[in-house]
């Protein structure tokens, strides 16, 4: 079976910068990603560049337009994003051979420390002001987050996949139906006003160097509530969540309010996110980049636990809120 990125070889690659009008040096380094392929591109005369191959099919142009129109919007206002890189003509998204890139500039750092409650204010300060960017002005060709588009498609692809144990079918279609529907009522009451949001904040998506953080990979950019962009980066039990959540807010409040009501959509986002995380493996698994990196999905074990993580998941959508000290 083919799969959407067979095509794309190393001397692709290199032409595709090339044909940006920029100089390789041929070296490339893979990156440490799987819906879209990322590389460290080696430019001759000055500093490496980050090539993202879009996967076929995934966005239309106009959605990947807006993700880097939200990132200049960003950069603009001097919140440390990295943008991406345009050519002499202006274009930020490039085609060659049937293929979408955009070129970033390489920017260093590691992850954040979990728990660290100084990094989470400093932190929490730029997602204020990346909401306050994000508030100015909607999306118009990104999907809004929600069962619609994350959580049903999710659970049918599940559901299609031979990788869910027989046994577990019947388990799982009845377990993750009856929490896509309290999901669907939760996110539906128009609690608060959503707005363009990272969409994928987690300790993964920034960097942090001596001069504090900067956010990457806005590709899961979409319409939501703003705590979307908080309650990931979350660790711990209870108490310990709430006393991170409350850091990240005395650096947020300063630029952005939180209505309080979201602190009720946490479970239920992370709920949106257990399902669609699955839907997304049993989707990609003709990709032969996904069961290389990814072999436990093969295991009933893996099945098993999610179902199981799926019925605590419907208990904890009826807990209280996390408390803000």
């Amino acid at each position: 079976m083919t799969h959407p990125y067979e095509a794309l070889t190393p001397d692709l690659m290199l032409e595709a910068v090339a044909n940006a009008g920029l100089v390789p040096d041929g070296h490339l380094l893979a990156l440490n990603s799987y819906e879209n392929r990322v590389l460290q591109i080696g430019i001759d005369g000055q500093a490496p560049m980050i090539g993202k191959f879009y996967r076929p099919e995934r966005w239309s142009d106009a959605a990947i337009l807006e993700e880097h129109a939200l990132a200049a919007e960003l950069a603009a206002q001097e919140i440390p994003v990295v943008a991406p890189w345009s050519d002499p003509h202006g274009q930020t998204l490039l085609h060659h051979e049937g293929f979408r890139l955009a070129l970033f500039p390489r920017r260093g750092g590691r992850a954040p420390e979990p728990g660290d409650l100084d990094q989470l204010e400093w932190i929490g300060r730029f997602i204020g002001r990346i909401h306050l960017v994000g508030g100015s002005r909607p999306f118009s060709a990104r999907p809004a987050i929600g069962v619609g588009d994350m959580g049903w498609p999710a659970r049918d692809a599940v559901l299609d996949s031979p990788l869910l144990p027989l046994h577990l079918h019947e388990t799982y279609a009845a377990v993750s139906r009856q929490l896509l529907e309290s999901i669907a009522g939760r996110l539906g009451q128009d609690r608060a006003a959503w707005i363009r949001v990272h969409g994928d904040c987690h300790h993964g998506n920034i960097l942090w160097t001596d001069a504090g953080p900067h956010f990457v990979d806005l590709d899961d950019c979409r319409t939501g509530p703003a705590i979307q962009d908080l309650w990931m980066l979350l660790n711990g039990d209870r108490n310990e969540q709430a006393i991170q959540l409350s850091a990240m807010l005395e650096g947020y409040s300063l630029f952005h309010d939180l209505d309080p009501r979201e602190l009720e959509l946490i479970e239920s986002l992370r709920g949106l996110r257990m399902l669609h995380y699955s839907g997304w493996l049993a989707r990609r698994w003709t990709d032969p980049a996904f069961p290389a990196a990814f072999p436990w999905v093969e295991s009933e074990h893996y099945w098993s636990q999610h179902v199981e993580d799926l019925r605590q998941q419907l208990i904890a959508l009826d807990a209280p809120p996390l408390p803000l000290y």
